[in-house]
């Protein structure tokens, strides 16, 4: 049965290669579809602080592995925490991409 998730993860994600770690992650994973961008959540004194955004589409036992994959993040990140909503499929995706 086909799962959807989507997250919210925070801390230092930005600017780090998280966006296209997650797509390899679910290349390597396969079975998985959707998305994954930067968000902007407001202005400091030293530039702009955010998170990455992310919906991911697949049967449960993957959606979970990669959920876990992402609370971790690639090794120049640093994970702060990962808001999860599990969701009703209102669309299917095709593949994994970046968007802008």
């Amino acid at each position: 049965m086909l799962k959807q998730v989507h997250l919210y993860i925070k801390g230092d994600v930005i600017g780090v290669g998280f966006r296209a770690w997650t797509k390899i992650q679910a290349k390597i994973l396969g079975e998985v579809s959707g998305w994954v961008k930067n968000v902007y959540d407001r202005l400091e004194i030293f530039g702009v602080t955010g998170g990455v955004e992310a919906l991911i589409q697949g049967e449960e036992k993957k959606v979970e592995k990669i959920i876990n994959l992402l609370r971790q993040g690639p090794p120049i990140s640093r994970v702060d925490d990962v808001e999860i909503y599990w969701e009703k499929p209102k669309e299917l995706f095709e593949g994994f991409e970046i968007k802008k």
